[in-house]
């Protein structure tokens, strides 16, 4: 497998040019943004690409079934399987109605504490946890990750924005080394998805502001032109 454990990267040249060259290993990354706006799309690209590069990673999910992950990995035109088979990617399924207390958070750290090999851990979503406790619950959980980060490992934590009030939000990008935020625009008819670049911290080139992309099957994202968005 291909050694690139310097950045975590989507696998995709034009997006990882919008992110600063790719996620700085030893992040702690923070997506957010509205419902069906390329939020698990992003994080399966990133899983991705990380692979790719030889990461190892451990996959939280209250959106799959491990299955129902390969399938819709598989669908987009990026095979998990050979992966999934040697253990270089774990998934563990959280039942959304069993993680609404501050102790699941814990749970996510104990299990992740368990496995020290795997470099990367993505968590899709937190939603349902967010909007059940304080956000001082959230916060020390940021401040967990964060700390963890320190130590090498990469954490890339997914919710819907309207989890989040605007006064955690504003102290969630502070803690957090990057921050990406996807919404939906209506244009020409078309529904287009926008990931806004709102900070990446350490990146080795300049950040885009934003970009434009559809979900293609069989591709994964791809990279809409200004003007094919805006038609």
């Amino acid at each position: 497998m291909k050694q690139n454990l310097s950045v975590v990267s989507t696998g995709r040249p034009e997006f990882d040019r919008k992110l600063g060259g790719g996620i700085p290993c030893g992040s702690l990354t923070l997506i957010e943004g509205q419902s069906d706006a390329g939020k698990s799309v992003l994080a399966q690209q990133l899983i991705w690409g990380s692979l790719l590069g030889g990461h190892r990673i451990i996959l939280f999910t209250t959106e799959n079934t491990t299955r129902s992950f390969s399938q819709q990995m598989g669908s987009l035109g990026m095979d998990i399987m050979e992966y999934l088979l040697l253990n270089w990617l774990r998934v563990y399924v959280l039942e959304s109605a069993k993680i609404t207390t501050s102790n699941s958070l814990n749970v996510i750290l104990y299990e992740v504490d368990k496995r020290e090999d795997y470099d990367m851990i993505v968590v899709d979503s937190l939603t349902s946890v967010i909007v059940s406790n304080t956000y001082a619950d959230v916060l020390t959980f940021f401040d967990e990750c964060k700390r963890r980060c320190d130590k090498g490992r990469t954490f890339i934590n997914v919710a819907h924005s309207y989890a989040f009030g605007n006064e955690i939000l504003v102290r969630l990008r502070s803690v957090c080394d990057a921050h990406f935020s996807l919404h939906i625009e209506e244009t020409g008819g078309r529904r287009i998805k926008i990931l806004d670049v709102a900070k990446v911290r350490g990146a080795d080139q300049i950040t885009g502001n934003s970009l434009s992309f559809e979900v293609e099957p069989g591709l994964g994202m791809q990279v809409m032109p200004f003007g094919k968005a805006r038609a």
